[in-house]
């Protein structure tokens, strides 16, 4: 996915100084460059935002007329004028209400696609780019906590865009607008009290929510482990079942959840101070504001609607004020929640397509290691110099003991990691010179652990090529010996799998996986350790619909059994990181060898299992004495 020029500006950050220039980081989310319908929704918004200004401002002066219009002491203008004029006063007080009412929820209206819309790209930004991240990046995730901080982090963005968009800069337009007022009307002593009071008030709302950033980022810390938990353990529900381990599960995931508590008492006590102190400000000032007003109303320089009219204006701004404090407070909270999200699109991805990379053009193809070398700790190679070749349609097959590097190899060949010395190419061309996308295009796997999408049977065959007709999964299903089996299900097709296929036997999600294979028809077939989870007699069916995958096509097959190898144009023997033996199956048995060890405790421990199932199926060994097994 190409990165727009939002994806590429420095990180979010929650810490104090930064907002200003975080949002500015954001401007590109709140005026979208491809979107001039947002554009025009962001200043229609805004402009309705200015006309409830505009209506707001109006409205203490016609209470004050109100209250001018009725005090006793007015001269008397006769009984009809003396009724109309507070009348017509308080239609327009209650007129510039609703106008204000409506105006906002116009602006709230006009915006709403602006902030959804942002929240949108920015999730789409982020869950492409986690599919961007390497191999080691997953490997080591916790998917529930990876999603609740991507949970935070939309909303805190819609949170940001919404409240800078729409209500700071009116905000202080509206200060502005009151404090021109209060010299016109009282004079600079009224306004030096409202300037003194309003700095005092977002003086300590800043420093109090800047103090309240380090809680309220324990308390995500704790979330995201909560919930990273509590999926771990949902995720893994048999094994806790196996184990009996619920009480230690509820014991762990409640241990998170206390940090939780704690941290989220923390922050309801902060806000109440917080908000307890804005109040002793404001009212302070309110306090001294008044003081002078009743000692002008008590001297004659102003009147009893002039006193009405500047605690009006006093009560304005406090919403204004008290809102800008809020703003604040969320802001930080939005930064803070989406700080979490920016590091994981700060992560650069460990494999990136080289500039000017082309598609894989295939020919054979061949696939070439050759002095390929391979660690993922510096301390411990894992790959030492491995050289081989498989020609075009040819199967060869890689065994070995336990951590010889084995899977390491299927790994390189889809470039989820870079080879640290040597090359691999396929038919000439070096991995890394080409797209990701190509090489991956061309290549199919069936793994040992196979892991199918919570939908149906044949969502997850179609998964191999998208857009696939019906017919052409059925066909896909036939050939991987699965389709009578989806056949006798009642729905068929459609039959849900549960979550990771957990709903099917480990036999049948094989088969499901081979269909899925067959159906995206790569040129190069990967199969590693495809059946070494499976017992022998599931093997052996499933070995017979591998066969059919792999002919005629480049193949690599990693084994753990070799008794689903021995059919390989060629078996490579690996031994801590080497190629230590090469040959045909018959050939490997003559040398006498590694593999040839390997084979002889194979076959013993399968004749083994042979002999313990027909002991099993008859326990008195009746079949043997040539008495029918019936009787």
């Amino acid at each position: 996915m190409a990165l727009d020029n939002a994806e590429k500006k420095p990180s979010v950050s929650a810490e104090e100084g930064s907002v200003f220039s975080t949002v500015r980081n954001l401007w590109a989310y709140m005026w979208p460059a491809d979107r001039p319908d947002l554009r025009l929704r962001v200043v229609l918004a805004i402009g309705a935002l200015l006309l409830s200004k505009v209506a707001t401002t109006l409205i203490p002066f016609a209470y004050k007329g109100i209250i001018d219009s009725l005090d006793t002491g007015s001269p008397d203008s006769g009984v009809i004028l003396g009724l109309a004029v507070p009348i017509v006063l308080v239609i327009a007080y209650v007129l510039g209400n609703v106008l204000d009412a409506g105006f906002q929820q116009l602006r709230d209206v006009l915006f709403a696609s602006v902030g959804q819309n942002a929240v949108r790209k920015l999730a789409l930004r982020t869950f492409h780019h986690l599919h961007r991240l390497s191999l080691r990046f997953h490997l080591a995730r916790r998917t529930g906590g990876l999603s609740r901080v991507i949970e935070r982090g939309t909303k805190g963005i819609e949170t940001i865009v919404r409240f800078t968009m729409l209500n700071i800069a009116p905000t202080l337009v509206e200060f502005l607008i009151t404090a021109v007022i209060f010299v016109w009307l009282f004079g600079v002593s009224y306004l030096g009290v409202l300037v003194v009071m309003i700095w005092g008030y977002l003086y300590f709302t800043i420093k109090a929510s800047n103090w309240r950033i380090a809680i309220r980022r324990d308390m995500n810390q704790s979330d995201t482990d909560a919930n990273g938990k509590a999926i771990d353990s949902l995720l893994n529900f048999e094994t806790v079942k196996y184990f009996a381990n619920e009480d230690m599960e509820a014991r762990r995931y409640d241990a998170s959840m206390a940090g939780y508590e704690r941290s989220a008492i923390r922050i309801w006590t902060s806000l109440g101070f917080l908000n307890f102190g804005q109040a002793v400000i404001f009212y302070g000032g309110f306090l001294v504001i008044s003081v002078m007003a009743i000692n002008g109303v008590m001297n004659g320089t102003l009147t009893l609607g002039d006193f009405v009219l500047l605690n009006t204006f006093l009560m304005q701004v406090y919403r204004p004020l008290n809102f800008i404090g809020f703003v604040y407070r969320e802001l930080r909270q939005g930064l803070t929640d989406i700080e979490e999200m920016f590091k994981l699109l700060d992560q650069d991805p460990e494999i990136e397509d080289r500039p000017g990379a082309k598609p894989l053009r295939i020919t054979g193809p061949v696939i070439r290691f050759d002095n390929v070398t391979f660690h993922y700790d510096p301390d411990r190679p894992i790959l030492k110099g491995v050289s081989f070749e498989v020609p075009a349609g040819k199967t060869v097959a890689i065994v070995g003991p336990t951590g010889a590097g084995k899977s390491t190899i299927s790994r390189l060949l889809y470039r989820f990691y870079d080879v640290t010395g040597g090359a691999i190419t396929i038919d000439g061309q070096d991995l890394r010179n080409v797209t990701q996308q190509s090489l991956r295009n061309s290549i199919g796997m069936v793994p040992q652990d196979t892991v199918l999408f919570n939908d149906t049977i044949g969502y997850n065959i179609e998964y191999g090529r998208p857009g696939a007709s019906e017919e052409e999964i059925r066909s896909a299903a036939a050939m991987a010996q699965v389709g009578p089996f989806i056949e006798t299900l009642p729905k068929g097709y459609d039959t849900p799998v549960g979550e990771r296929g957990l709903k099917l036997s480990g036999g049948e999600k094989q088969r499901v996986a081979i269909a899925r294979t067959i159906l995206k028809s790569p040129s190069i077939l990967i199969l590693d350790e495809a059946t070494s989870a499976l017992d022998t007699k599931t093997e052996r069916d499933i070995q017979s619909a591998l066969d059919v995958v792999s002919q005629n096509r480049t193949t690599v097959v990693i084994a753990h059994r070799l008794s689903t190898v021995v059919n390989a144009d060629e078996i490579l023997v690996l031994r801590d990181g080497v190629v230590a033996e090469r040959g045909n199956h018959l050939a490997l048995l003559q040398k006498d060898g590694l593999y040839a060890q390997m084979w002889n405790r194979q076959r013993e421990a399968t004749e083994a299992e042979e002999k313990l199932l027909q002991t099993a199926n008859d326990p008195e060994g009746f079949v043997k004495r040539g008495t029918p097994a019936a009787e």
